[in-house]
């Protein structure tokens, strides 16, 4: 089996011979676009060899829009229902009007390139970071398709996504957390609240808390599971990533108004008798349902303004609970096991604005240690 090249105006084009098909007539197949000669027969040289290995895979024909129909049917089975919506809808709104119509085995890095460009351009640019959520997402699906022997090479990885922003978030201050704590001690979510701070999860996984997730004789919970919306129903699942299920020890402190707040909530489940759906919910409405966690944002917010605090979203308590820790000079790696991070690398990089006031504090520590009164600058 073999090939040869030649040269169609200012390109390079690889003819690979793949020998006869069933009525004996000979098989070819053109691969084009090749900027030099030597690009071109470095390719067939590859191409030759993988043939001759029984390892070469003949492109589909399907268009990218129907592969990727089956990619998401596919991912179905596999990933949280929360997940596949999500899939499917930035395939539908961004993926499938620019590239959809491109048949699979012609998809080329440049049809990649150009599409990130037009998503950040435009009356209304997507960010970096959605961008490069979307390279990851096609990355994947163009993976899973060299895994069918639908393509020989994944063009994604010869396209680079854009750098995703920094994240940016607020948090408060040790005096603000206190004043917060002191205005909503008794709101009825106030239990969510002082567990966003002392423990950092979650909204969902404060939300999908049960009694029996919490060791309380010994100050710790288990976070186990999360709640997700799904088309306007709320639903419990597995956390963001298996290092997501954690432990979390509980300060004292935390353990006595738990230990109230089931007091709270027994005398409010016997109050409603049989209309009392009982989940084991820690966080739970007056009949026992679940939360949603627009309602739980809604009265932070409005406790935020009563206390006359900078406003922050609910999610940054979990921020501020990082924060906090690390300025305490707790090691990141608590920090991150606290946080459910998989990487210490992940704390790291989102915590990156705390660590050089951290840097110089250990200086001074350190120097105080070693030298005692000798630190003094000369004049």
């Amino acid at each position: 089996m073999r090939g040869h090249i030649r040269k169609r105006g200012s390109k390079w084009c690889v003819v690979l011979f793949l020998g006869y098909d069933e009525k004996g007539k000979k098989k070819y197949k053109w691969h084009s676009g090749f900027n030099t000669k030597k690009e071109a027969e470095k390719f067939l040289a590859a191409k030759v060899q993988e043939v001759h290995a029984g390892l070469y895979t003949e492109p589909s024909k399907d268009t990218f829009a129907a592969f990727l129909d089956k990619w998401l049917d596919d991912k179905k089975s596999r990933v949280r229902l929360r997940t596949y919506e999500i899939y499917e809808r930035t395939i539908r709104l961004h993926v499938k009007p620019h590239l959809g119509h491109i048949e699979l085995g012609k998809l080329k890095p440049q049809h990649l390139r150009e599409f990130y460009a037009k998503l950040q351009s435009g009356d209304k640019p997507l960010s970096n970071r959605y961008v490069s959520q979307i390279h990851t997402m096609i990355h994947d699906a163009l993976e899973t398709a060299v895994s069918w022997e639908y393509l020989p090479r994944n063009v994604a990885d010869m396209v680079k996504a854009p750098k995703p922003e920094q994240k940016k978030f607020s948090v408060w201050t040790l005096e603000e957390v206190q004043r917060f704590l002191e205005v909503a001690r008794h709101d009825r979510f106030y239990i969510a609240y002082l567990l966003a701070i002392t423990t950092g999860m979650r909204q969902g996984e404060i939300l999908a808390l049960r009694w029996s997730d919490i060791d309380l004789p010994n100050g710790r919970l288990f976070v186990q599971r999360t709640t997700t919306q799904v088309r306007g129903t709320i639903e419990f699942g597995d956390p963001k990533s298996d290092s997501g299920k954690r432990m979390i020890a509980l300060p004292h402190e935390v353990i006595g108004d738990l230990l109230k707040h089931k007091k709270d909530q027994d005398r409010e489940k016997e109050l409603m008798g049989d209309a009392y759906r009982d989940q084991d919910l820690v966080v739970a409405r007056k009949n026992g349902d679940v939360v949603a966690q627009s309602l739980l944002r809604e009265h932070f917010t409005k406790l935020i303004q009563k206390a006359d605090l900078p406003y922050i979203r609910f999610h940054d308590l979990r921020h501020t609970h990082a924060s906090l820790l690390l300025q305490q000079g707790v090691h990141p790696k608590i920090v991150s096991e606290r946080l459910g991070h998989s990487k210490i690398s992940i704390t790291l990089d989102t915590y990156s604005h705390v660590l050089p006031g951290l840097q110089e504090q250990v200086a001074k520590d350190f120097g105080n240690a070693l030298f005692g009164n000798r630190n003094a600058l000369p004049k």
